[in-house]
């Protein structure tokens, strides 16, 4: 049994790395409001194309920095004019005279440390009593994707109106595609075999060895050449699925992000080197967003269930990866609060089960 009922608290991990938004979001000059863990940020972009994010509230009058606008690489509050640097430095109070000794650099507001890659925008997420952050700010460890463009050939994003332990789970089910990932590309119930995976510890999570795809699951097919796929997942919430088809790559990079207890952000790329592959995007685009949205769409009807706080339960083996995960969260916050060696919980094992 596993109990996967609404916490009193919001079940974030935080003093880690979440993907904010796609690069291609936020263009130069611009300032973009976002609620990330249920905190406000104003992630802005100069003009020389360097990002970054700070806490969306003048301190001033609590306004959104987001109502305002950049001037010059600087966010200037719509209300009365203040500014703030890309370090969160309040640079200048225009109702202040020439009179009036007053240092506006002592007037600061939170910087989130922000790195650009893979054609996103990550984001460090603190704890919420941290004043400062840490010493040993981990490293961002984003996903490798080696021989690719840095920016995606598919994007898409969706809101799943459920909490990120949900979406998660839901993702690296593998149990539920011939159900709900209905599809002549993909896996029915008539289909269905017993699958048979190498599992073992990778950093802050785990992964499915790599292996040939089962031969029920068309959609790889179209890759042509001898095809073989590895699967890593990582906290807090970012899958890395890397295939190799002959002289050719493809990568499902999935990252969740959570704006609020309720409110996750789905976030899907998709990277190749085969160049046949990008004329088609106008066809495959949205046979993406189909499939995630028929994960969203799950996701809807099963919150008419958990509005009743009912105790749910993970089985043996296909529910595995759902445990590890809940290990894993418990792992890093005794790890980022205690210090010493992160414990992965994981261990090369097989996982069995039928899809």
């Amino acid at each position: 049994m596993n109990d996967l009922s609404q916490k009193t608290d919001d079940g974030f991990l935080r003093d880690i790395w979440y993907f904010a938004m796609p690069s291609a979001a936020l263009k130069p000059g611009q300032v973009v409001a976002k609620t990330l863990l249920g905190e406000p940020v104003a992630i802005a972009r100069q003009a020389d194309g360097k990002a970054y994010a700070l806490r969306d509230i003048c301190p001033h009058r609590g306004i959104p920095l987001s109502d305002g606008r950049m001037v010059g690489d600087e966010v200037e509050c719509c209300y009365h004019g203040w500014r703030f640097d890309c370090e969160g430095t309040c640079t200048l109070i225009p109702s202040i005279t020439t009179e009036q000794d007053f240092d506006s650099t002592r007037i600061r507001v939170r910087n989130y440390p922000l790195v650009e890659k893979h054609g996103g925008l990550w984001i460090y997420m603190a704890r919420h009593d941290a004043k400062s952050l840490p010493a040993d700010l981990p490293d961002p460890g984003l996903p490798d994707i080696p021989d690719f463009a840095e920016a995606p050939n598919i994007q898409v994003s969706m809101d799943f109106p459920c909490h990120i332990d949900h979406a998660v789970i839901g993702l690296m089910d593998p149990a539920h595609g011939p159900y709900v990932h209905k599809s002549i590309l993909w896996r029915d119930e008539k289909s269905m075999h017993d699958k048979a995976k190498d599992f073992g510890p990778s950093e802050f999570g785990f992964a499915m060895k790599r292996h040939p795809p089962s031969k029920n699951a068309a959609a790889y097919k179209i890759l042509g050449g001898e095809i073989t796929t590895e699967i890593r997942f990582r906290l807090p919430g970012v899958r890395v699925e890397h295939i190799i088809a002959g002289r050719y790559q493809l990568c499902n990079l999935t990252c969740v992000t959570p704006l609020g207890p309720m409110e996750t952000e789905v976030h899907h790329m998709v990277y190749w080197t085969a160049p046949w592959l990008t004329p088609l995007k106008p066809v495959l685009k949205p046979l993406v967003r189909r499939f995630l949205g028929q994960d969203r769409d799950v996701v809807v009807k099963q919150q008419r269930g958990l509005a009743f706080n009912p105790q749910l339960m993970l089985i043996n083996d296909s529910d595995i990866q759902a445990k590890w995960y809940f290990r894993l969260k418990k792992s890093y916050e005794a790890w980022r609060k205690d210090g010493g060696d992160f414990d992965n919980p994981v261990r090369d094992t097989v996982l069995r089960w039928r899809s």
